[in-house]
């Protein structure tokens, strides 16, 4: 199967970036090179690029996509997650960067593919890595974690109304078998929904699936630790443009923007900082870019998507 998928906020993240063309910059998901092909069209043979994905169909996607611009920009394409970038420029020799990137969502191929595990859609083995380097698997915290374990992931993660009837549900049947599916994980969290809620609203699983997802690729933690790191990357006037998909991530980045902005932990009272805390600049986006009615009507994946800007000073 093809690495289909639709770049979100495109011209927005583009825009966003205020790309200098001889500047240095980063995908840390690159994916199938999307957004990182229309910032590579703006670029200068003086630039340079840095394309960072954990996903090895990505990496070869996003090769092939960006090949036309290998013979007038330097292109590096690193197989990493994106918390590592901070070493991988490092190990590069590149001191600070113009504009980083970061799309947060599953890509269409990995919805798509089924025997990856990320779809409720169809029956297929409980994986969920976005590396498959990695050893712990979805099926690895649906059978292993305790209920009180589970019930965390689905509550916090998954913002489940329904989180302890379904930990109870995955803990009670996986007493009979190991839970080896998707179909299987579909059935019991069908089981433990009331019958007037399963018929409201989207698919019963999307909640749980995510949540499992977020647990077993760690999103939230590596987006929490990340954040900080890359702001410091950032040249004077450099941006980092991060796209969300849910609510949990928006809120990461829209307190850790608004503190690098604003680090100042003095008493309101003060006359004066004195704590000492600097500002590393300025949020761009006092409110989220969101996907306009024509975007959501050609890709509906991007409804939920929301874009936050910061500017390094």
């Amino acid at each position: 199967m093809n690495f289909a998928h639709k770049s979100v906020l495109l011209d927005e993240t583009i825009e966003g970036l205020a790309i200098k063309k001889d500047g240095t910059y980063v995908d840390g998901t690159l994916g199938g090179g999307g957004h990182a092909f229309h910032v590579l069209a703006r670029l200068s043979e003086d630039a340079r690029f840095v394309g960072v994905d954990q996903d090895a169909a990505a990496i070869q996607a996003a090769t092939e996509r960006l090949a036309p611009y290998r013979d007038t920009i330097k292109i590096d394409i690193v197989r990493d997650n994106y918390q590592k970038i901070p070493q991988i420029l490092k190990d590069l020799g590149i001191a600070g960067v113009d504009g980083i990137v970061l799309d947060l969502g599953v890509s269409s191929y990995q919805l798509d593919t089924a025997e990856r595990g990320f779809t409720y859609r169809e029956d297929a083995p409980l994986d969920m890595r976005m590396d498959q380097r990695q050893e712990k698997t979805a099926k690895d915290i649906i059978n292993d974690y305790s209920e009180e374990e589970l019930f965390r992931v689905i509550r916090d993660y998954g913002e489940e109304r329904f989180a302890r009837s379904i930990a109870r549900q995955i803990c009670r049947a996986r007493q009979q078998k190991t839970i080896e599916t998707t179909g299987e994980l579909n059935d019991l969290i069908r089981t433990a929904i009331p019958v007037k809620a399963r018929n409201a609203g989207g698919h019963p699983s999307k909640r749980t699936f995510q949540a499992v997802r977020i647990e077993c690729n760690q999103e939230l933690a590596v987006l929490e630790q990340s954040i900080d790191r890359l702001i410091d990357l950032l040249n004077p006037g450099g941006r980092i443009c991060i796209i969300t998909f849910h609510s949990l991530e928006d809120r990461i980045v829209k307190r850790i923007f608004r503190t690098s902005e604003n680090p100042c932990i003095c008493p309101s009272d003060f006359p004066v900082c004195v704590c000492g805390r600097k500002s590393k600049g300025r949020v761009v986006t006092r409110k989220p870019i969101l996907p306009s009615e024509e975007e959501i009507r050609d890709n509906s994946r991007s409804k939920s998507a929301k874009l936050r800007i910061f500017e390094r000073t």
